[in-house]
């Protein structure tokens, strides 16, 4: 997409201005060692404080106790602790509700620093909140959290703090600082300012490298070469507008890597003046939000998905239990128990389902491969087996073995498999799993059969998204969706009255 200037993609903000003491005492906290009270001084001090805004209660007694071995932990459940100094805010759902323009106006406060917050919620608390919520928070934890994952993921954001204060200075602060740039846990990108449309990049560190592929050899290129088909038009424009006005912009754009494959970048750009106050160059920050982008609409649909179908079968079973109470004819009787019992099952495996898809996306990423022919053999002959009626056939590439680390990836296959056969009114439903390997490391998957096709209104949820009045039969839909946007590929279906085509194409090693 055309843009006028996007130098990088990520996360955190620019340089801190000077003449705010507030401030100024959080950098020299924050950029110091907080994994230990410095010997000999009172414990707390020197570290980074962590506030916990929420009610007294026994989740806020565990994270206080996870976190004060290396922090210094804060806790408070009025808004008017954001007035305070902390480098990492974790507040509930009661507290977002409460405080949320409190936090708006604590973050411009600190601006351009970045000042982290995340947001705590539990199983009972995501309904309640409105996807914009998301969008005002740096992070979101749901409860119960491990120790370990807590603390990393409070760390993660202390570090992008960190990281945030110590680069506040001027271009040629950044250039006496580069080696720390290129030790820093997040993308770094500077860009020359220019009076054209492009701002060539002129540094980037190591962690840019890592997070996209791309190295030394786009220097003098502008970074619209991370756009690509699906990344839309409204970040693009949002930068271009920004960088016309010469303000710091920061929006989360879909990018992709240099073998192609997407991810959500966090990105944050702000322009370096020089003493005349014109604008020289544009700092770029990027992290990878992915996991998150998919997080939050995974909650989102799962609330709308539940509450639909929950509210609308127990609406039944309480209809049809009314009249067994009014004792009908036998007939009546057995028709109301039939319903109940299938309606019973219906709830059963929509409880099944969203725990597939939980346990499935929301699995960590693999240490070591999984063998993807033993799995899609294994698949073959278990969809064979359950339904002897049917046509399974497996098309596989060579000899040799077929690995991938893409988490949840056979799962997804499965999902595509066993639906087309259930689907499938012919005598002898026929499905044909074809594998192939593509350029740059990639497996594409396709799941053929000869079906009544899907309904439009089942595909087409994936780009209009999920409705209150759409049900637990697209969750098959989405699980592949989502498996196949975790590892940053491509997915597609081509559907009609010969039959579907589901396509998942995917990096081998994400």
């Amino acid at each position: 997409m055309d843009s006028k200037s996007d130098p990088g993609s990520g996360a955190g903000d620019g340089s801190e201005a000077a003449g705010r003491p507030d401030e100024e005492a959080s950098a020299d906290r924050a950029a110091g060692d907080d994994t230990a009270p410095a010997v000999g001084r009172e414990p707390g001090r020197d570290r980074a404080t962590v506030l916990l805004l929420m009610d007294a209660d026994r989740d806020r007694g565990l994270l206080s106790e996870a976190l004060s071995e290396r922090y210094a932990v804060r806790t408070a459940e009025s808004p008017d602790a954001l007035a305070g100094e902390f480098d990492c805010c974790l507040l509930d759902a009661g507290a977002f509700e409460a405080a949320a323009d409190a936090v708006d106006a604590r973050r411009e406060r600190a601006d351009p620093a970045f000042l982290p917050f995340a947001l705590l919620v539990s199983e009972g608390s995501r309904a309640g909140l409105g996807h914009a919520a998301w969008e005002r928070v740096d992070d979101v934890v749901e409860l119960p959290v491990g120790r370990r994952a807590l603390v990393t993921r409070v760390s993660n954001l202390i570090q992008r703090r960190r990281t945030s204060l110590r680069f506040r200075r001027t271009v040629a602060d950044l250039r006496r600082k580069e080696q720390a740039m290129d030790e820093a846990p997040l993308g770094i990108t500077l860009a020359r300012a220019t009076d054209g449309d492009d701002n060539p990049l002129v540094y980037c560190n190591r962690q840019f490298e890592e997070l996209t592929g791309y190295g030394d050899e786009v220097l003098g290129e502008d970074c619209r070469f991370l756009q690509g088909p699906d990344t839309g038009e409204e970040s693009p424009a949002e930068i271009r507008a920004a960088l016309d006005e010469e303000r710091p912009v920061e929006v989360d754009i879909l990018n992709y890597r240099a073998n192609g494959q997407k991810f959500w970048n966090r990105l944050s750009i702000a322009p370096l003046r020089d003493a005349t106050g014109e604008v020289t160059s544009y700092v770029g920050f990027q992290s990878d939000i992915t996991e998150r982008k998919i997080r939050e609409r995974r909650l989102e649909v799962m609330a709308r998905v539940l509450n639909h179908n929950l509210r609308n079968k127990m609406n039944l079973i309480e209809g049809y239990a009314d009249l067994l109470r009014d004792d009908p004819d036998e007939e009546s009787r057995r028709r109301s128990l039939d319903v109940i019992t299938e309606t019973a099952a219906d709830l059963t495996g929509i409880a099944g389902a969203v725990q597939t898809v939980d346990e499935t996306v929301s699995a960590p990423g693999l240490d070591e491969p999984i063998h993807l022919r033993d799995e899609l053999v294994e698949l073959r002959d278990r969809i064979r087996s359950r339904y002897p009626d049917a046509s399974v056939t497996l098309s596989l590439p060579g000899d040799g073995p077929i690995e991938t680390t893409a988490v949840g990836l056979p799962v997804a296959v499965s999902e595509a498999t066993e639906n087309a056969v259930k689907h499938n009114e012919r005598e002898t439903p026929s499905v044909e799993v074809r594998v192939e390997r593509r350029p740059q490391g990639w497996i594409a998957i396709e799941v053929e059969d000869d079906g009544p096709g899907i309904p439009d209104h089942e595909t087409q949820v994936l780009e209009a998204g999920e409705t209150s009045l759409t049900h637990a039969d697209r969750l098959g839909i989405w699980l592949m969706y989502w498996v196949v946007a975790k590892a940053g590929g491509e997915f597609d279906i081509e559907t009609g009255e010969d039959g579907t085509t589901i396509r998942l194409e995917v990096p081998a090693r994400p």
